[in-house]
């Protein structure tokens, strides 16, 4: 046991971040599931591919920590939908991920339905203290991202990148 759990304020807080996260990520699962229609990493592919267009599946199962064959299927039903298309890739061999129009309108809707979940909890936060709390969820994503750079992609694969202005992951 490390030191920091040894201290009973820390790991009430710490027990309390878990039931937050885990009750966050219920909810916000809950409410773009209901958008999409498909459970899964329908929502999180769907929003992926809108921020970094032209990936490839081997990207995006990466991303999703899907297997790669899971991804294909996953991709196979978004294009059946007419949410994704498949483009030639960039060097011949791979095959690049557009959403179509359908897919950028439902992808808004999920990012909504996302913000609505986060920005009612946030609220209840007081505004004098929203900076403090701001930096503080900066501090801990900086910490779950480490020094590995691509797994900001996995962590923000649901974040609405118009939001947030200065992202704490692309440092």
């Amino acid at each position: 046991m490390t030191a920091a759990f040894r201290d009973p304020a820390c790991s009430r807080t710490a027990n309390l971040l878990g039931a937050l996260a885990l009750s966050l990520n219920d909810e916000m699962r809950e409410a773009t599931e209901a958008v999409t229609g498909g459970g899964g990493e329908t929502s999180a592919a769907l929003v992926s591919i809108g921020h970094a267009p032209a990936c490839s599946i081997d990207f995006l199962a990466r991303l999703l920590h899907r297997s790669h064959p899971g991804t294909v299927r996953l991709v196979d039903r978004l294009a059946a939908a007419s949410l994704v298309e498949r483009r030639a890739g960039a060097d011949g061999r791979t095959v690049a991920l557009h959403l179509t129009p359908v897919g950028e309108q439902l992808r808004r809707q999920v990012l909504a339905a996302r913000q609505q979940v986060l920005e009612r909890v946030v609220a209840v936060v007081p505004a004098e203290q929203q900076a403090a709390f701001a930096g503080v969820v900066e501090s801990l994503l900086k910490t779950m991202r480490g020094s590995d750079f691509d797994r900001s992609y996995t962590i923000c694969r649901l974040c609405d990148e118009r939001t947030c202005g200065d992202c704490p992951m692309g440092d």
